[in-house]
C-alpha cells in the first residue's frame, strides 16, 4: 500500500495551543511560513516531514502521537452510529466523516452524545422503562458506557497512575515478590489479610480492619485483588484527582471508573512499565513466558501489553478484546487503526471464536480489514472455573493482535507467510458498516450499498450488493 498521508491539523493546533505560541511564532520555530502552517492547521496541505523533524528537534515531541489521537477512534465511532436504521439511506461519505474527525472533533463528540441520548431513550421506551416520567431524569449515557469511552479516548493509558503504580513496584524490589509487598503494605496500616472458601473474590471490611480473599480464586487473581485493594487505600488522592479532570456526569459513572483506575494501578504495580516493556521485546512478546515471568494470568498479560502507549517509550500498539460465547465484547481496546463496533458482536470471521473449541491453545491467524490493513490475530480462551463442583464456568476467549509490519517482534509470527495475499483472511468490524459484497458471514446488509433482489436466483445471501 503507499503510504498515506498525514493530516493532524488539530493535532498542531493543540501543540501549538499548549506552549502559548502565536501561528506566526509557532512557523517561524517550524522554520515554515505563515500561509503554509495555517493550511496544515486547516488540513488543506498533509503535515510535511520537515515539520515532523522540527517538532522533535524543537519541541521535543513525541512525532508519533501525530498519526494517532481520537481521529480514528472517531471516524469508527460516527460510522457506526450513523449505521442506524434512524438515520436511513442519506448518510456521508467516509472521506466527509474523516474531515470532520480531524477538523471538528468537538462537533464529533456531540454528535456521538446525541445519538448516544437517542439510543437510551429509544431503549427505555421499548422496554416501557418508567424512567422518563419520573422527575429529574435525564437523557446522558449510562455510566458504564461513559466509563468505557473514558478509558476509550485515553488510549487506555493513564500516565499518573502507571507511573505510581511503576513507582511502588520498584519500592517492593527486594521483596520476596509483589504479592508480598502487597501484604506488607496493608499490614502497615494495620489491614489483616485472610483466606476463605468464599465465593467473593475480596471483601474489605474498614471497621475490622480486614480483608478476606477467596481461597478458590487463582493465585494470580488474589495477587490483583490485594493490589486493588492497595490502590484504593493508599492512591486514593491520585484515583479522585484522576477522576475530577474526567468530569463524569454521574456518581455511578465516578465510582465504576474509580473501580477501573484501581484495577490498572493493580495491573501496572504486577507488570511494571519499563520493566514489561523490556521483558516483552525481549522474549518477543511471548505471553507465556510473560505470565510466568510476572505471576500474571494470560489475560491480564494480553491487556498489559494493550496499555503500553507511554508518550516516548511505547511498545507495539496492540489491539486486545474478550469476548464470551455468544460473541459479545466484553473488554475491548485498540491502540491500532482497527475499532471495535461499539454496539453487539465481534465479526465472526475473527479466530477469537474458534478459541472455544480449543481450550488451552493458541489460535494465530493473519487477517485482513477492508480498509487494506494487514493484522496478525492471536486468540484463546480464558474460560474461569467456579472452583468446587457444581459452580458456574465463565467462559471468555480474548484476542490480542497488531498490524503485521510488527511481525517480526512476535514469537507467534515465526513460520507464518505473509507474501501471499491468500495467507490473509477478510475480516470486518461491523456488517452494517462493513463493505464488503461477498461475505458468507453477513447478518445485516451494510449501510452504503443499495441492494438488489432477484427472486428467481438465491445465492448466499437472498440479496445482491451493489
Amino acid at each position: 500500500m503507499p503510504p498515506q498521508k498525514l493530516y493532524a491539523g488539530a493535532k498542531l493546533r493543540d501543540i501549538r495551543g499548549r506552549l502559548g505560541l502565536t501561528q506566526k511564532d509557532f512557523a517561524a520555530k517550524l522554520g515554515i511560513s505563515l500561509p503554509y502552517l495555517n493550511q496544515m492547521e486547516n488540513n488543506n496541505r498533509p503535515v510535511s516531514t520537515t515539520v515532523v523533524l522540527a517538532l522533535a528537534q524543537e519541541f521535543g515531541f513525541d512525532v508519533t502521537e501525530l498519526g494517532q489521537g481520537d481521529a480514528e477512534r472517531l471516524v469508527s465511532d460516527m460510522r457506526e452510529a450513523l449505521a442506524d436504521p434512524v438515520f436511513g439511506e442519506s448518510t456521508p461519505q467516509l472521506a466527509d466523516l474523516r474531515l470532520t474527525a480531524s477538523n471538528a472533533p468537538v462537533l464529533a463528540r456531540a454528535f456521538l452524545a446525541l445519538h448516544r441520548a437517542y439510543r437510551q431513550t429509544h431503549e427505555r421506551l421499548a422496554s416501557l422503562d418508567e424512567a422518563l416520567g419520573r422527575e429529574g431524569t435525564q437523557l446522558q449515557p449510562s455510566p458504564w458506557e461513559e466509563v468505557r469511552d473514558f478509558f476509550h479516548y485515553c488510549d487506555n493509558y493513564i500516565d499518573a497512575v502507571d507511573r505510581a503504580a511503576e513507582h511502588f513496584a520498584r519500592l517492593s524490589e527486594g521483596e520476596s515478590d509483589i504479592r508480598s509487598a502487597a501484604l506488607e503494605r496493608l499490614a502497615a496500616r494495620g489491614i489483616t489479610t485472610r483466606l476463605v472458601r468464599a465465593t467473593p473474590l475480596r471483601v474489605y471490611d474498614s471497621e475490622k480492619q480486614e480483608i478476606t480473599l477467596s481461597a478458590l480464586a487463582t493465585k494470580e487473581t488474589q495477587t490483583f485483588q490485594l493490589l486493588v485493594q492497595v490502590a484504593l487505600l493508599r492512591q486514593n488522592q491520585l484515583l479522585d484527582a484522576t477522576l475530577d479532570l474526567a468530569r463524569f456526569q454521574s456518581e455511578e459513572a465516578r465510582a465504576i471508573a474509580k473501580l477501573g483506575l484501581a484495577n490498572y494501578f493493580a495491573g501496572a504495580a504486577m507488570m511494571p512499565y519499563k520493566a514489561f516493556l523490556a521483558a516483552a521485546q525481549e522474549t518477543r512478546h511471548d505471553l507465556e513466558l510473560l505470565a510466568a515471568r510476572f505471576g500474571a494470568s494470560i489475560e491480564q498479560v494480553a491487556h498489559r501489553l494493550s496499555t503500553l502507549q507511554r508518550p516516548g517509550g511505547k511498545g507495539v500498539p496492540f489491539f486486545f478484546v474478550r469476548v464470551d460465547q455468544a460473541g459479545t465484547i466484553t473488554k475491548r481496546h485498540s491502540a491500532t487503526r482497527l475499532q471495535f463496533a461499539r454496539f453487539g458482536g465481534a465479526c465472526p470471521l475473527w479466530n477469537v471464536h474458534r478459541a472455544f473449541e480449543t481450550p488451552g491453545r493458541f489460535l494465530r491467524q493473519l487477517a485482513e480489514t477492508p480498509d487494506g490493513v494487514r493484522y496478525i490475530l492471536l486468540a484463546r480462551d480464558v474460560s474461569k472455573t467456579g472452583g468446587h463442583f457444581g459452580a458456574p464456568v465463565r467462559r471468555y476467549a480474548i484476542a490480542l493482535g497488531c498490524e503485521v509490519r510488527h511481525a517480526a517482534g512476535l514469537v507467534y509470527a515465526d513460520d507464518m507467510d505473509f507474501t501471499r495475499a491468500a495467507s490473509f483472511e477478510p475480516i470486518g468490524i461491523s456488517c452494517r458498516i462493513c463493505e464488503r459484497t461477498h461475505c458468507h458471514q453477513r447478518s445485516v446488509p451494510p449501510l452504503e450499498k443499495h441492494l438488489s433482489i432477484d427472486p428467481d436466483r438465491r445465492d448466499t445471501l437472498p440479496y445482491r450488493l451493489e
